[in-house]
């Protein structure tokens, strides 16, 4: 076969496995808009308000927003199939041996981003709504559009579920070799500084939202270097310096 009826293959593969990952999800958001139905989901993300009440400024804003979050849910209900898309699509061209790392890393970094998720949802967002009603002027009566707190909800979950991953890619960088676990440890003060700056840049201008999330970026850059220590010392030697042809 010749170089370009190859990537002609892989475009098409390519295509397929994006319908099929597209399709997954739809499939999935259409069925949740049946049950349980956009307004249960949506007053379930919209749980951590409490009894405070949003509004909605927007004319089409009341079908839009629970759109939204029903297609958000139906996007990480479906992570896992999508995720086996591009893992289906990219394993041939691996090694061995990555093959053997990179699904164990897959289902890894699924795990940690809907515990990222979860964390965010089920500890910070309560306490961080809590805390600015408490440091709020009483003469002040909170009253959200909720157009903007779906955003700040949806950016919230995605710094979560994002700064879940970094024991993989902690892990990631000592295989790879960019970095070796000693140097790891030498810039941990560099690092956590960094989280900080990272944390308070993505979360409210809080203490509370700030540590919530400052406090297990630590936690899991330590717990990626723990995890490196082990898979260092069993690291295989490449089997030949060409990848697999497909």
């Amino acid at each position: 076969m010749s170089t370009q009826e190859t990537f002609v293959s892989h475009l098409i593969e390519l295509r397929e496995r994006l319908i099929r990952a597209l399709a997954s999800v739809f499939i999935v958001m259409v069925l949740l808009a049946f049950w349980p139905g956009m307004e249960m989901i949506y007053d379930f993300v919209a749980a951590p308000l409490g009894a405070t009440k949003g509004i909605a400024t927007g004319i089409i804003t009341p079908f839009t927003v629970p759109l939204k979050v029903t297609a958000l849910v139906a996007l990480m209900i479906a992570l896992p199939y999508v995720l086996y898309q591009v893992w289906a699509f990219v394993a041939p061209g691996l090694y061995e041996h990555e093959k053997k790392l990179a699904m164990p890393l897959v289902v890894a970094s699924t795990a940690l981003f809907y515990l990222g998720v979860a964390f965010c949802y089920y500890f910070v967002l309560g306490k961080v709504f809590q805390f600015i009603a408490s440091v709020a002027p009483k003469s002040i009566t909170p009253m959200p559009d909720v157009e903007k707190y779906m955003s700040f909800v949806l950016s919230m979950f995605l710094a979560f579920g994002v700064t879940f991953e970094i024991p993989v890619a902690v892990i990631i960088l000592v295989r790879a070799g960019i970095v070796d676990v000693a140097k790891l440890v030498e810039i941990r003060r560099y690092v956590i500084l960094g989280n900080a700056v990272v944390a308070a840049v993505v979360t409210p201008p809080d203490a509370v939202s700030m540590l919530a999330l400052l406090i297990p970026m630590c936690l899991l850059y330590e717990v990626g270097i723990l995890f490196s220590r082990f898979m260092v010392r069993g690291k295989p030697v490449p089997e030949d310096s060409t990848r697999p042809v497909n």
